[in-house]
């Protein structure tokens, strides 16, 4: 191989190899002589990356881990590989991955060569995520696109679909991506509403980045994530009454409380009964659902929503075993 540097590319993407390569092996590989590899073994270093060498009839060269390591350098199957793994990082709730997942992803599918996004791409289209069943799943081409603006402090246009339905075109400042475990958010402000805004980042649809600079605003409270949780709880009370469960189970009561959240914790009645008596905000769905995961012959006393509820979920669920 004549081409310096592409010897020198082709080099550092064997020595990034977590092993240690003999002289001899790397010479062979390139074809050039055990001199040529030492010479282009001092020109990596000379560029900053930490190369090792070992003297002897095993020795070799391998590259250690520095404090200040220059670029990566990473083969096409290197490339793919990450970046689907970084896709399905950026969809699962895995603490404390999924924000760092994201930016990492946006940071590389900006330098993947076309042929490459293709590719990953192409897997990714071919891939089934396991979800939680309420169809809230996100593009991770969308997230990328609001990672990037949000580093680069790019304003962006998208349409948005609200909780109604009701469907309108928004011109923000995108500030922080917030992820709940399940959900992404975008904490924004929005110029049409002159006022910060949280979106749900799959009702986000055609994202661009408009090219428009802007200066971050303070925001209020300076926390996104306290921010996002305010507005879900208006959200949330806008959207429910509160429930005053009353429920009884044929069950002891750390049988029952095992299985039921805190908010829904019963109390001993006898030796093998209990009762649920809470006042929630939880939808009637929700709390219908939970009871019946207890497995165990339970009575509810009320409210009558709930009643209409758990009546209407048990035919359901018959019907479908008669069918």
């Amino acid at each position: 191989m004549t081409d310096t540097p592409a010897r020198l590319l082709k080099l550092l993407s064997l020595l990034q190899t977590p092993r240690e390569w003999p002289g001899s092996e790397l010479a062979e590989r390139l074809e050039v002589s055990p001199r040529t590899i030492r010479r282009d073994v001092d020109r990596l270093r000379d560029l900053g990356y930490p190369v090792e060498s070992t003297r002897g009839a095993v020795g070799g060269y391998r590259l250690v881990a520095g404090t200040a390591m220059p670029p990566l350098l990473l083969d096409d199957e290197e490339a793919v590989a990450i970046a689907v793994g970084l896709r399905a990082g950026a969809g699962h709730a895995i603490e404390g991955i999924e924000e760092a997942a994201v930016r990492a992803l946006a940071k590389l599918e900006q330098v993947l060569p076309s042929r490459l996004r293709h590719r990953v791409s192409t897997l990714q289209s071919a891939t089934i995520p396991l979800t939680r069943g309420d169809g809230a799943t996100v593009d991770p081409r969308t997230l990328t696109t609001l990672a990037s603006a949000v580093t680069g402090r790019e304003r962006l246009r998208f349409g948005y679909r609200a909780r109604d339905g009701a469907e309108s075109r928004r011109q923000v400042e995108p500030y922080r991506l917030v992820s709940t475990g399940h959900r992404w958010y975008l904490v924004a402000y929005d110029l049409g509403r002159e006022d910060w805004r949280t979106f749900r980042v799959d009702r986000v649809e055609e994202p661009f980045a408009t090219g428009a600079r802007f200066v971050p605003r303070e925001l209020p409270g300076g926390d996104a994530a306290e921010l996002l949780g305010q507005s879900l709880w208006r959200g949330r009370q806008e959207r429910t009454e509160d429930l005053d469960v009353d429920v009884t189970f044929d069950a002891p009561a750390s049988f029952v409380a095992a299985r039921l959240p805190a908010h829904l914790a019963p109390e001993a009645t006898g030796d093998e009964t209990c009762r649920v008596r809470a006042r929630v905000t939880d939808s009637v769905e929700w709390v219908a659902v939970r009871l019946a995961l207890v497995d165990r012959c339970f009575t509810v006393h009320g409210p009558e929503a709930l009643v209409s509820c758990v009546t209407g979920l048990g035919a359901r669920l018959t019907r479908a075993v008669r069918n």
